[in-house]
């Protein structure tokens, strides 16, 4: 389970531009949720993202996985434990490296790396295996440098890539914002599916409301660091695209647009 306890972060503390996004913010994602998180610009979405990733500091409170908090680790050893999908394509990649050779670097994650072959030939069939079940051919291009791929089979290798290794969470940072419509719901069916088959606990952050109320077994709203909506099982079900655009609309107006 990740749990967020008392996190306060203020940015730009001591300045006249100083800004308390979080105080003393609460929240709880149990194992296998798929929690989607939805906003306006500014609500505090990413930083939420960042803050377990340890991306930026906080200024108190506790990030707890586990009963661990991990809120002092550094973010590289947190990426031990979490998988991270970030919006540009090219963040989840080496451009310069093949496809096979990215896939032995992400196999790799978190182990010690000596003097020895980082390609493992051994290990050439399963690479092949898990990039054929996305159904882009990239069981192909094995040879192919990645910055000649696509973005979107980039996104999709970064996917395979970033579950490789066992992970406690899978974090995704509007990873289909960057995509063009058709490829974009391909990624999101491959994302759900790969969350399912390898029963893991996701978040994803997204712009597209119609994700949010799709896909994924819970549903955050954030305005100004703070939930105004959650909501899970029967209740996210039955939850619309218009009522999500209704609260959009009513939190815009009460803020004065």
């Amino acid at each position: 389970m990740l749990e967020l306890k008392n996190v306060t972060k203020i940015y730009n503390p001591g300045t006249v531009t100083e800004m308390c996004l979080f105080d003393h913010f609460q929240l709880q994602v149990k194992e296998g949720e798929f929690v989607s998180i939805v906003g306006s610009n500014g609500s505090g979405k990413t930083s939420l993202l960042n803050i377990i990733c340890g991306s930026i500091p906080i200024e108190g409170g506790e990030v707890l996985i586990g009963g661990e908090n991990i809120a002092k680790m550094k973010e590289y050893q947190r990426y031990r434990r979490i998988g991270r999908v970030y919006q540009n394509p090219s963040m989840g990649t080496c451009p310069n490296l093949t496809m096979l050779e990215n896939m032995s670097l992400a196999d790799q994650k978190g182990s010690f790396c000596g003097l020895g072959r980082g390609i493992q030939k051994k290990r050439i069939d399963y690479y092949k295996e898990q990039l054929a079940l996305l159904g882009l051919g990239l069981e192909d291009k094995l040879h192919v440098k990645v910055g000649a791929l696509s973005g979107g089979q980039r996104q999709a290798a970064a996917l395979v890539m970033t579950t490789l290794t066992p992970i406690d969470f899978l974090i995704l940072d509007e990873h289909t914002a960057a995509l063009d419509p058709k490829t974009a719901e391909i990624i999101m069916e491959l994302t759900d599916r790969i969350i399912k088959e390898k029963h893991l606990t996701a978040m994803m952050v997204t712009h597209n409301l119609r994700y949010a109320v799709e896909y994924g077994s819970r549903l955050l709203m954030m305005d100004k660091g703070g939930v105004v909506l959650d909501q899970s099982g029967e209740e996210k079900t039955h939850t619309t695209v218009e009522d999500i655009l209704g609260l959009f609309t009513k939190i815009s107006i009460e803020c004065g647009n």
